[in-house]
């Protein structure tokens, strides 16, 4: 995966194209099912990510929004399906492929979780700078002069001898977003990066995944936030019942769905 020298830009995918050569596809999933002992959480999930996209997953909880993701990520591991990232081999996972391919998901992609994960005996600068040392091997100094640009980006270049325990939840998920950005991945995955904070620590985080949006980050993002959705999505994928129920637009999805399940299901959330 090619890297950029610029921790604030995206990186732009190397090698050859998905399909032809031009194409700006950067993510594809075909026919993704994963099974929890007798539960099917996906029953057969296509998705197509170009880049520069933000793609917005909503859907009711048990949908299998996050298994998606964990699975781009590695994390989960389906029984079948495809993922191919632009310039890597495809992974079918109906093959059992190996650790080695797993991981190598992550060369590709990374996440910020709904309970930030942080490590909570390092600070906030060893914490952003342990995949780029210990995962990329990349040289300490040029992972912690990126790290450091990164923080003073997002307001916590102040933070970075502190300990997560030391940060409000708002401060954890943007240290948990810049560990993200540090690996300079090509796709960023966020899994309800809202849905554990205050409501008035909410509005900081919205605003930075906003401004990486403008910047043209290719981004797949679980969200229960319908307004921030409707802004920031390129596309937005509703699904129920381990399926793809109808995609499109904000203003097609959201604003006038097709689906009747897509449209009880907004009912049902605006309503509140």
């Amino acid at each position: 995966m090619s890297r950029t020298d610029d921790p604030l830009q995206p990186p732009t995918p190397a090698g050859r194209a998905i399909t032809e050569p031009g194409d700006a596809t950067v993510l594809e999933v075909r026919a993704l099912q994963k099974s929890f002992g007798p539960t099917q959480v996906l029953r057969s999930i296509d998705l197509t990510v170009r880049r520069g996209q933000v793609v917005a997953l909503i859907g009711p909880s048990g949908s299998g929004k996050t298994t998606v993701l964990r699975s781009l990520n590695g994390l989960e591991v389906p029984e079948a399906g495809i993922v191919h990232f632009a310039g890597s081999d495809a992974i079918d996972f109906a093959s059992s492929p190996s650790r080695r391919e797993l991981l190598g998901l992550r060369d590709h992609s990374a996440m910020v979780f709904q309970q930030f994960n942080l490590f909570p005996h390092r600070t906030v600068l060893q914490n952003v700078i342990e995949g780029p040392v210990q995962v990329q091997k990349r040289p300490v100094a040029e992972a912690t002069a990126d790290a450091l640009a990164l923080l003073e980006r997002v307001g916590l270049a102040d933070k970075r001898h502190a300990y997560p325990f030391e940060l409000s939840g708002g401060q954890q998920q943007r240290v948990g977003i810049v560990r993200a950005l540090a690996l300079k991945p090509e796709l960023l995955l966020f899994d309800e990066p809202t849905s554990s904070l205050d409501p008035e620590l909410v509005g900081d985080v919205l605003e930075v995944i906003r401004e990486l949006a403008s910047e043209g980050w290719t981004m797949v993002l679980v969200t229960h936030e319908l307004q921030f959705a409707s802004h920031v999505a390129d596309n937005v994928v509703f699904m129920d019942g381990g399926v793809v129920v109808e995609s499109g637009p904000p203003s097609e999805v959201l604003v006038n769905p097709k689906n009747d399940r897509t449209k009880q299901f907004l009912h049902r959330l605006l309503d509140r």
